[in-house]
């Protein structure tokens, strides 16, 4: 997708599902293009737009507070998953929650452009450049380009001579569970293997863990189109989203990887975070093996 201009300037990366399985023919080599990364500490602030439960919105700050945090380092947790992004030049990531607005009123309506999914990460400022301004929608919001070619997106604007990162996910559970909540939903397409249970009981939420984890890992290690990719500049391949559907060892199309499943609940998960809470995480791209590597 071509860079669409937005104040002086906007990248844009798309968190897309493969339609082929070159992922699991070949690994990735993903390059570094000698730009800057989000490295030291890192804040998330949170716009949620749309109807939101507390159950909902905790799960998605949970696994937030999880990726930094001190007490949950033991793998597989999701600091551990997390850790691998200090693989990369510069060293590590720490990331907490900043500032959380709810838009449960639908300022831009229903369906949303680009441009304004900008519009909401920025309406309440722009931080210092080490903030990460995330908007997530509501299973009843339409965006551009949802479900048909992303699950989510991150880019940044610049302003004058600094430059501030974005990110967006949507809650796909009502309009494509198989493309953005595999493999809690049965695919769109492939192999129709029975899905997964999803460990926080939520298909769209835990789906958007997923893409969630997808886009922070390459707003990090690729925050303004100079840093490491595979592939076009405008449509890469980035630390996670080169890994896209290996969740365990032994993934192959169709089939997420060998995973844990909780005893009560028959729910699938790689990664425990704070509060007990059980993720699913997807593999990312080790730089020093340049691998897809996987908690379990």
């Amino acid at each position: 997708m071509a860079p669409i201009p937005f104040l002086s300037l906007l990248l844009l990366f798309s968190l897309t599902f493969p339609s082929s399985s070159s992922a699991f023919e070949q690994q990735p080599l993903l390059k570094y293009h000698h730009g800057p990364l989000l490295k030291g500490n890192i804040t998330v602030n949170l716009v949620w737009y749309g109807k939101f439960s507390s159950t909902q919105r905790s799960i998605i700050v949970d696994f937030l507070n999880s990726l930094s945090n001190p007490k949950t380092t033991s793998p597989p947790s999701v600091s551990s998953w997390w850790r691998m992004t200090a693989k990369y030049r510069g060293g590590s990531s720490s990331v907490v929650v900043g500032k959380q607005t709810l838009d449960d009123k639908y300022s831009l309506g229903k369906a949303l452009k680009t441009s304004q999914l900008e519009v909401l990460a920025f309406k309440y400022g722009y931080g210092d450049g080490k903030a990460v301004n995330v908007v997530l929608t509501s299973a009843d919001v339409a965006v551009d380009g949802f479900c048909m070619s992303r699950c989510g997106t991150h880019g940044s604007v610049q302003v004058k001579k600094s430059r501030f990162p974005y990110a967006w996910v949507g809650n796909s559970v009502s309009q494509c569970p198989g493309y953005c909540a595999w493999p809690f939903h049965q695919p769109v397409y492939g192999p129709q293997t029975p899905p997964l249970v999803a460990p926080n009981g939520d298909v769209g939420v835990d789906g958007m863990v997923i893409n969630l984890a997808t886009v922070l890992a390459g707003t990090v290690v690729n925050p303004y189109n100079n840093g490491y990719f595979q592939g076009p500049a405008e449509a890469p391949l980035e630390a996670v989203s080169a890994c896209t559907g290996i969740f365990g060892k032994g993934a192959f199309p169709g089939y997420p990887g060998k995973v844990l499943m909780g005893k009560t609940t028959g729910a699938s998960y790689n990664a425990v975070g704070v509060n007990g809470r059980k993720y699913l995480l997807p593999a990312m791209w080790d730089p020093q093996t340049s691998t897809c590597k996987t908690l379990l």
